[in-house]
């Protein structure tokens, strides 16, 4: 596992589909959309974001109930309907005057390369093709929205030493 390349880690960016959910697309007649989110990535993500770690969400398709998980979650950089994720996670590093090295960017499929090729830390899931797994610097052992991006934040965190600090509250 690649530790020294999560240690100077300060931004990672999400996608949704297939790694902060199972990958399912759920609609209903009317078309809305639904999404099975995973609470211990909601907490990792909390924890992350506490010890200093901005997150973000990039991803290609539009959806409100992103946009309401971002907002519970306190992630304000959310970019939705993205086709070129490259120049959004740019866009978010030039706000955040941080270099691509200092990024992380989780994914599962081949949009997501362009991206994954370029940041200082690829993660990826199990069940992505194995183009992108073979690019990945990480592949979680949990699947998308099954524990995944839990597993990629304490991933970081133990990485960072910040682990251990965020766990403390739990466990007093």
């Amino acid at each position: 596992m690649p530790i020294y390349k999560a240690q100077p880690i300060r931004l990672i960016a999400f996608d949704v589909d297939g790694v902060m959910t199972d990958g399912g697309l759920y609609m209903a007649d009317s078309g809305e959309e639904f999404k099975r989110f995973n609470s211990l990535d909601g907490l990792g993500l909390k924890m992350l974001k506490a010890s200093g770690v901005e997150l973000a969400i990039i991803t290609s398709r539009t959806s409100r109930c992103v946009e309401l998980r971002a907002n519970y979650l306190g992630i304000s950089h959310l970019h939705q309907g993205v086709h070129d994720k490259l120049a959004s996670m740019k866009n978010i590093l030039a706000q955040l005057d941080l270099p691509l090295d200092a990024a992380a960017f989780m994914g599962d499929d081949v949009i997501d390369l362009p991206v994954m090729l370029r940041v200082g830390l690829a993660i990826s899931v199990p069940n992505a093709p194995q183009a992108v797994r073979d690019r990945a610097h990480y592949v979680t052992a949990h699947g998308g929205g099954c524990g995944a991006v839990r597993e990629a934040c304490e991933f970081v965190m133990s990485a960072q030493g910040t682990l251990d600090a965020q766990l403390a509250p739990y466990l007093a």
